[in-house]
């Protein structure tokens, strides 16, 4: 009899990238099963994860580079021509008109995070100082909230909460926090908790909650400050603990008081008693934790409403204990690699704080993605000419995909790197094919639970296949190309890993302090002189020997109370990464009250006002929205759903084949236009329009209409023809112009639209 042999791996369609142990045959995956030794998912899975198989094996792998023809055609070059070319390309952008005019985009995804540390060393030697990625899409403006109220990354404790409240979230079918499903299902059978919802329809989380609050679209903002305001009114306010723990809560008190919650409530569509409600059971609760997502990330007022939902669990005390919001130890911070500070310094200039062109707000290192096109057609000298995008596909994924098409037009130069051959990529220059996220170790440092906190290092399954390259390889050879390493600056660095890590660290340190700038380069040197001395399947993990290192000098007791202790700490750390097939506890905490030892706030209090949103909550009093009765409906562009996952799974096969790219409308909409179940009509919105099949359901209110995420993708091989494309792309219908005026996040939950029934 034959021994089943099973691997383990890590699922990569979310930011959770869950613990999995998978079969295979040949490239193929079979089957697979959660991970119950996962310190954080404990063998949990969901359909997502089934399949991986299909994107492993898509059609639509590129296996070589790609080289645009004059006529828009495709032809496919060796890699040295590519490499040569793309460097002198991007070199030539450099040397005419600054590194500054090269926009990088892109940089990871879910779970391919350590292809963008390698990337920051081509980015510095072309001098880029401007980019951009999905998080600047979605999160930017929770980011600066929570960067001026507490200066640190927080996250709820969603599993021990005695109330769980979800904004514009579905952690059904979206996750977020680690075993959604069984988490939700224990809060739904547990009658001393509760689950509350704030969406507009009823979604498979609404349909579970003790508390549905269906308000309008895109009053998340009304909807909050009233629930902030009930608290204030009705003195459910925890007094000492927001005078020991807050400041600005004088100034808050008054303009709280002056809300009128039944107008506000009017203005949502909802019950004023049932917000009451609401707030009453969150004042009462003995920990809440509250989930804010892309249903009012990316909406109308959606900076103030990550202000106004903070709110709701800082009045009532609920931060650093169990069940409440607690803030998490990075491995990694986000924000420090989106600045292109992964190695820990730089010698590059500070990036300024607006972009170029547009004097948008820079959040995290991250212009707006709203205003990437503008920031390329303007007649402007600071416009970009050359952008490099990095597993990312903006011209399917950002608002206005006409303008974003537009824009790659008008570079004078374009690069991506990816694996399939996307939506951006028909639109590049040059197409350089990557490994699979299978084919390479990769990783996630969406690393966000608390007290415990994991990283988990993805051995390769696959070796690469023919024709690609993984990222680090393929940065080593830009960057070679574009600063001149070469074997003989690399030599003694080999000699010295050979000898092991601590003379490597010795002869690394010279060479930085003979040649300074060249610490720009480190990832690379790592992949060329420690990367072959890691065995095969973790070989791209060279890059997290320096990042164990500076994450123990950063967080030496979380890392101690993880049992990385001693001078040897980052060693026993990078150790335990590289050998463990599934997750590592990287930090730990043994009190809760470690939390306050993140807020990097004057004198460790939350601020309870921010001056810039002071305005916009007042003015909520006075501006109502207003119906347009010439887009009587509010499309939500891009509802997850469960035949969708992130874009790079994008074989139509990998989806059931039901009715998931449908468009959906409510029960009385549907009666009053005359529209069954199945029929098909056009939409429109001010940007464009498209033709769709109808799914009729009760769970959506009147006036509001949802397409699903993860459609509309063009699929097919390695050209610019012969594709077919599969349901409706929706930002084909939004527009760049419709953003959050504080962080330009797109409203893609908020788009007036018209919707005709076909033959009329």
């Amino acid at each position: 009899m034959t021994t089943e042999t099973w691997r383990k791996t890590a699922c990569i369609f979310c930011s959770l990238n869950c613990g999995l142990e998978v079969q295979t045959e040949g490239t193929r995956i079979t089957r697979v099963r959660g991970d119950k030794d996962h310190p954080e998912s404990r063998g949990y899975i969901c359909e997502k994860a089934q399949r991986l198989d299909a994107y492993q094996n898509a059609a639509d792998r590129i296996t070589s580079p790609l080289r645009r023809r004059a006529d828009g055609s495709y032809e496919a070059v060796d890699w040295d021509t590519a490499i040569e070319e793309v460097a002198a390309r991007l070199a030539a952008v450099r040397d005419t008109h600054g590194g500054d005019k090269i926009l990088f985009y892109g940089g990871g995804g879910q779970g391919n995070h350590l292809g963008g540390a390698y990337a920051d060393a081509t980015l510095k030697a072309l001098g880029v100082r401007y980019r951009s990625n999905a998080l600047a899409q979605e999160k930017t403006g929770e980011f600066w909230v929570g960067g001026r109220m507490a200066g640190a990354g927080i996250h709820g404790d969603f599993e021990h909460a005695e109330v769980a409240v979800f904004v514009g979230k579905n952690p059904w079918q979206s996750h977020g926090f680690p075993r959604a499903r069984k988490v939700l299902n224990a809060i739904r059978r547990d009658p001393d908790r509760c689950l509350i919802v704030l969406d507009p329809r009823v979604s498979e989380t609404a349909a579970k909650a003790d508390i549905h609050i269906a308000l309008k679209p895109g009053t998340d903002a009304w909807c909050l400050a009233a629930l902030a305001a009930i608290l204030v009114q009705e003195d459910l306010v925890d007094h000492a603990w927001v005078a020991e723990h807050t400041v600005g809560y004088d100034v808050l008190e008054p303009i709280l008081n002056d809300v009128d919650v039944s107008a506000f409530a009017r203005t949502c569509g909802v019950d004023e008693a049932l917000l009451r409600t609401a707030a009453r059971r969150i004042a009462a609760a003995q920990s809440v934790s509250v989930f804010e997502d892309l249903g009012m990330q990316m909406n109308r007022h959606s900076t103030l409403g990550s202000y106004l939902q903070r709110l709701s669990w800082l009045l009532t005390g609920n931060f650093a204990k169990p069940g409440a919001h607690n803030a998490f130890v990075p491995f990694l911070s986000l924000s420090a690699a989106s600045k292109g500070d992964v190695a820990g310094r730089s010698s590059r200039p500070r990036t300024r704080r607006v972009s170029p062109v547009t004097g948008s707000r820079i959040v995290i290192g991250l212009i707006p993605c709203n205003v990437m096109a503008e920031e390329i057609l303007a007649d402007h000298p600071d416009r970009f000419r050359a952008m490099v995008i990095e597993s990312g596909n903006p011209v399917h994924s950002m608002a206005d995909s006409q303008q974003m098409r537009a824009a790659m037009a008008a570079l004078d130069f374009s690069v991506v790197i990816d694996v399939a051959m996307t939506e951006t990529a028909r639109c590049a220059d040059y197409v350089l094919p990557a490994s699979s996220q299978l084919e390479k170790a990769e990783a996630t440092f969406f690393n966000t639970e608390f007290p415990d906190n994991t990283f988990h290092l993805r051995h390769a399954l696959f070796p690469p296949t023919t024709g690609t390259l993984p990222e680090a390889e393929l940065h080593a050879r830009l960057v070679e190309r574009l600063v001149g390493i070469t074997d003989r600056h690399l030599a003694p660095l080999r000699l010295a890993a050979r000898a092991g890590r601590p003379a490597l660290g010795a002869a690394l340190a010279a060479l930085f302090a003979a040649r300074p700038k060249w610490f720009d380069y480190a990832p690379v040197l790592l992949w060329r002189t420690l990367g072959p001395t890691l065995p095969g399947p973790v070989r791209e993990a060279a890059v997290l020997w320096a990042i164990s290192h500076l994450y123990v000098q950063k967080h030496k007791d979380s890392a101690a109370a993880a049992g990385f202790t001693g001078p040897l700490a980052g060693e026993r750390l990078f150790d335990a990464i590289i050998s463990a097939e599934t997750g590592v506890v990287y930090a730990s905490a043994t009190d809760h009250a470690d939390s306050w030892r993140r807020v990097r706030t004057a004198g460790g209090r939350f601020n309870l006002v921010i001056p810039e949103l002071i305005a916009p909550l007042v003015n909520l009093s006075h501006t109502p929205p207003e119906a347009d009765t010439d887009w009587p409906f509010v499309l939500s562009a891009g509802e997850r759903r469960s035949a969708t996952t992130n874009t790079i799974l994008r074989a139509p096969e990998a989806r059931p084949r039901d009715r998931g790219s449908a468009l959906r409308m409510g029960t009385q909409d549907a009666l009053e236009l005359g529209i069954t179940d199945g029929d098909r009509v056009r939409l429109s919105t001010r940007r464009g329009t498209c033709e769709v099949e109808v799914e009729v359901t009760a769970t959506m209110q009147a006036g509001h209409i949802s397409l699903p995420n993860g459609f509309g993708i063009d699929f097919g091989g390695p050209t610019a023809q012969g594709f077919s494309t599969t349901g409706v792309s929706p930002n084909e219908l939004t527009r760049a112009e419709d953003r959050d005026p504080f962080v330009g996040t797109p409203w893609h939950k908020y788009v007036p639209a018209r919707v005709e029934p076909l033959g009329r």
